[in-house]
């Protein structure tokens, strides 16, 4: 639950006293060595106990017989207890631990005591608080478990063999870690792609809902790039691998949500700020109704029933399922608080080239001699940006171009036969030896989904913002088709980032989603970051939620993954802080049993690690 505690082993939390998470799920990780200790632990405790509660409860059982089938219960099963719970004193961490070694402890020892000076027996109550606390840890440490089941369902889809192409045309199967960039591969109907990379011949349709959310099949040809853990479902194709191993999208996202479920989110303070001082609280309350009541049952009953386990559980549960969740449905979430953050945006920052349209811009005409044109394809074929492309596919380069210099946002420049060519803004502008000679005029088609995709957000009373270095004729008639609030046009790398900053100093809480290198500086200047998948690695890098698809509706996909989460921790933090505030007073005038209140305890750790796991069924 504290992601800043890391161990070589398995172990206990030095500040909450919970069991440590691997760092990362893995398919072969082996048994849980805590959930077996707990669960050997508890039936040797049952099985003790339920005699010693039937022979107290009908007070046949004579005193010396009691405290023989209490001790082990008390003092082994309960072992790890008093080791959390003196390890929590130590280190000046009061947890739940601290509370049920005190009031476990203390039953036991008073009881001890009395079979030797009379009094009072406790014996039934220590060893039933016992069995029931270690039937909670196994309980939980089940669900827990439960909550790594996405990045396990992501690690499966892994295949452990690729069949490699020969150069000879022959074929046979290595094991997937054998696979190196270049290798070409063939994938036959049915298997999963093992590794990145790009289709070099044949035809398929393949299946990338795992990956990215999207039920509907993605036919791929020559030239189409598929992704590790994929499946091809019809067809058969040859692929040239380029990412592999850790560098896979596959691995990628496994890791990112791996940080993702060890961060915390801002509302976990609340939590955490309750607890410190909560146990101190409940010590005094404790010591109070002793001194009131004159009763030891009441006192441990307060001890036990306050155990804050609900309320260290209530919000990282929500978030290890939450951020399962949207890896599952193609949302890559970096950590816990840009999630929570998502669900109070109230502006959605746009780029246009990319995220609106396809970022695949097509030459629709020029005015340029055929000569310029093959000079301006020269320059073009050194440069990154989409427009290149679409000149290089336009035309043919005339020449070799040298001393190519691209400025981000502005154009590119470079010499060919000796001719000085520049490119750039306004528009597609060319000019040769700094005088204008003439312009191509680019069209880039706007998504599919996009228009959709902003129908959703505005439904959700977002406020969306173009933010683009295009020219502002073809960003308005853009923003005009799809109904944007707000156009930002003719817009400088450094200027993106400006406008928003403007924004958030006029009290807006700002999102932005874009693809490329000139977005970077604005994904993390923005309150929230968004990445589409299909962009460059630095802005995936910069971003704080990567969408996989590259697909705007991811957008409002996200904002309800979001919304789920918040309400989730909301819910467990009710349960948990409700099931204190009415069981403690309960407990202090003697309403409560202490045995009962052992197996409410448990129960709000249940209840609040089922109701997380809902978040695996959310719609987004």
């Amino acid at each position: 639950m504290h992601p800043e505690v890391v161990r070589d082993a398995p172990g206990f939390c030095p500040i909450c006293g919970m069991a440590l998470e691997p760092r990362t799920a893995t398919l072969d990780e082996g048994p849980n060595v805590e959930l077996l200790d707990m669960r050997r632990r508890l039936v040797i405790c049952a099985i003790l106990t339920a005699p010693l509660m039937a022979g107290a409860m009908l007070m046949i059982m004579p005193a010396w017989l009691q405290l023989v089938l209490a001790t082990p219960v008390v003092l082994w099963g309960g072992w790890p207890f008093f080791v959390r719970g003196w390890a929590s004193v130590v280190n000046r961490q009061l947890n739940m631990f601290t509370l049920i070694a005190m009031g476990t402890g203390t039953a036991f020892v008073y009881s001890t005591v009395a079979v030797v000076i009379g009094g009072e027996l406790y014996f039934e109550a220590a060893a039933v608080i016992t069995t029931l606390v270690l039937l909670g840890q196994v309980l939980e440490l089940r669900a827990r478990e439960r909550t790594s089941g996405a990045i396990k369902a992501l690690l499966g889809l892994a295949p452990k063999t690729a069949r490699m192409v020969m150069d000879d045309g022959g074929e046979h199967d290595i094991d997937v870690t054998q696979v190196t960039p270049g290798m070409r591969l063939r994938v036959r109907p049915g298997e999963r792609i093992a590794v990145d990379g790009v289709v070099d011949d044949g035809n398929g349709v393949v299946d990338e809902s795992m990956i990215t959310g999207e039920p509907l099949p993605v036919a791929k040809t020559p030239g189409s790039r598929v992704t590790a853990g994929t499946v091809n479902t019809t067809g058969s194709f040859v692929m040239r691998a380029e990412r592999v191993g850790a560098d896979t999208l596959l691995a990628q996202i496994v890791r990112m949500v791996a940080e993702a479920q060890r961060s915390r989110a801002k509302i976990q303070r609340l939590a955490d700020v309750v607890s410190a001082w909560f146990v101190p609280a409940v010590i005094a309350v404790a010591v109070v109704t002793l001194i009131v009541s004159h009763s030891w049952v009441n006192a441990v009953a307060v001890l036990i029933i306050a155990c804050p386990c609900a309320l260290g559980l209530a919000t990282p549960m929500s978030v290890m399922v939450a951020t399962g969740r949207g890896a599952t449905a193609g949302i890559l979430v970096k950590n816990a608080e840009a999630l929570e953050t998502l669900a109070r945006v109230d502006t959605i920052v746009v780029d246009k080239t990319g995220t609106l349209t396809e970022g695949k811009p097509r030459v629709v005409s020029h005015d340029l001699d055929p000569q310029v044109l093959g000079w301006v394809a020269a320059v073009e074929r050194a440069s990154e940006h989409p427009l290149a492309a679409a000149i290089l596919a336009a035309a043919a380069p005339a020449g070799t171009a040298t001393d190519v210099k691209t400025i981000a946002g502005v154009g590119v420049t470079g010499t060919v036969d000796g001719h000085e060519i520049s490119v750039g803004r306004p528009g597609v502008t060319v000019k040769v030896a700094g005088r204008v000679v003439g312009h191509i005029v680019v069209a880039d088609p706007i998504k599919p989904t996009t228009a959709e995709a902003i129908r959703e957000l505005h439904a959700k009373g977002l406020k969306i913002v173009m933010l683009t270095g295009d020219v502002r004729a073809t960003a308005e008639a853009v923003g005009r088709e799809l109904g944007i609030d707000m156009i930002e046009a003719e817009v400088l790398p450094a200027e993106k980032e400006a406008v928003i900053r403007r924004l958030q100093s006029e009290g807006h809480r700002v999102a932005m989603a874009g693809d490329g290198v000139n977005d970077a500086p604005s994904l993390a200047r923005a309150d929230v970051g968004i990445a589409m998948g299909t962009g460059t690695d630095i802005a995936i890098e910069s971003a704080d939620i990567t969408l996989v698809k590259g697909d705007l509706r991811g957008i409002a996909r996200a904002r309800n993954l979001s919304e789920a989460m918040m309400r989730n921790i909301r819910q467990n933090l009710f349960f948990a802080f409700v099931y204190n505030v009415l069981g403690v007073p309960l407990a202090a005038f003697g309403l409560l049993n202490p045995m009962i209140a052992s197996a409410a305890m448990t129960f709000s750790s249940v209840t609040v690690i089922g109701n997380a796991l809902r978040l695996r069924r959310s719609a987004l």
